[in-house]
């Protein structure tokens, strides 16, 4: 067994015996650290045609410094579980800074190796807590689903096998950076997630190491749908066949609006639940004020009602939110899994089942 592979009956086996704890929100994080322009930039874009600040992702080959010590500082407040700071590193997203499919790569491997150090250095640290890399899979700017023209219906601004070759760069560099598993997160346009899917299922049967994958969809508002139109079993019901390590919901609400949904994934789907909802919704300056101990007092129920296996935070949550919430999911025992009669289950923006 290699070593990753051992890391990861690592984890399989954590998630039987306790609830999990992910990182938290990264963007909040790195605007507290002040950068400017040429923080992004960095030597190695000094030149570069555009601005570049507002692309977080950039920061793994310009400030890799700021993204180890986030990563160190997300382990040391509790989370077992922290992802690479790669949510938008595709060739498609990071079209709109001018960089293209080698920097794309170097990102996504780099991103992995920051992870991947901090994550060794904190379990050297304490051996019987191990702490695991989750690639960072996020949305695309570009929807597979929806047509970006409100007169023409058909149209849509980007093909199946673009997505399927952005996402397959990023997955591949992704593995071989060191993650543990992927994290295809932040789902608005199920089919752009069937083409992450499908890209991690093509390049393992042409020989890359397989990792569990771990999908996350996102309910937009209190309609229970994603933007893409599916209810939270539809979606459930399109992406089951991947045979995810865990499925879950994050961003858009808080915990507050959020727990109806969870629910419902956690009555069907017969893996590991996970959530990572909000500080709350934002106030008119697009901030988040729900506190640590409001967040966790709703995230303790959740684990104390058996509805979870995996819990984490999305905007506007810090490191002290995750501490509260590793302290509010230790009082609960992860969820059993869901177990349903045979049934045949398709979906449209509905589920449908033949009994």
């Amino acid at each position: 067994m290699s070593e990753r592979q051992t890391r990861i009956a690592a984890l399989k086996q954590a998630a039987k015996q306790r609830i999990l704890v992910l990182d938290g929100g990264w963007g909040a994080m790195i605007q507290r650290k002040g950068l400017e322009e040429a923080d992004y930039r960095g030597d190695r874009f000094a030149d570069h045609k555009g601005e570049m600040k507002g692309n977080n992702d950039i920061l793994c080959l310009t400030r890799p410094d700021v993204i180890s010590e986030l990563h160190d500082t997300f382990y040391e407040a509790g989370a077992d579980i922290s992802e690479t700071n790669t949510f938008s590193s595709t060739v498609i997203a990071q079209d709109d800074y001018n960089l293209g499919e080698d920097e794309v790569i170097a990102i996504n491997r780099k991103g992995a190796r920051l992870a991947r150090a901090s994550a060794d250095a904190q379990t050297a640290k304490n051996p019987d807590k191990p702490r695991f890399v989750a690639g960072s899979i996020g949305p695309l700017n570009k929807m597979l689903s929806m047509s970006p023209d409100v007169n023409d219906p058909g149209a849509r601004a980007v093909t199946f096998d673009e997505v399927y070759d952005a996402y397959r760069t990023q997955v591949r560099a992704l593995n071989e950076g060191g993650v543990d598993l992927y994290l295809i997160e932040t789902i608005t346009d199920t089919l752009n997630c069937k083409a992450a899917i499908k890209a991690i299922q093509d390049l393992e049967a042409e020989g890359m190491e397989k990792l569990p994958i771990w999908i996350s969809g996102t309910i937009t508002d209190k309609s229970g749908r994603t933007l893409s139109g599916q209810t939270v079993e539809a979606f459930w019901n399109s992406v089951r066949h991947a045979k995810p390590f865990a499925v879950g919901l994050n961003c858009a609400l808080g915990a507050d609006l959020m727990r109806p949904h969870i629910a419902t994934l956690a009555r069907i789907a017969d893996t590991n639940v996970a959530a990572f909802p909000n500080a709350g919704l934002p106030n008119a300056f697009g901030e988040y004020e729900e506190t640590p101990e409001t967040t966790a007092a709703m995230l303790k129920e959740w684990a104390e009602s058996g509805l979870v296996n995996i819990l984490g935070g999305c905007c506007g949550t810090t490191p002290e939110h995750i501490a509260a919430i590793a302290e509010a999911a230790a009082t609960g025992a992860p969820r059993e899994f869901s177990k349903r009669p045979d049934a045949m289950r398709l979906s449209g923006l509905e589920p449908f089942e033949i009994a």
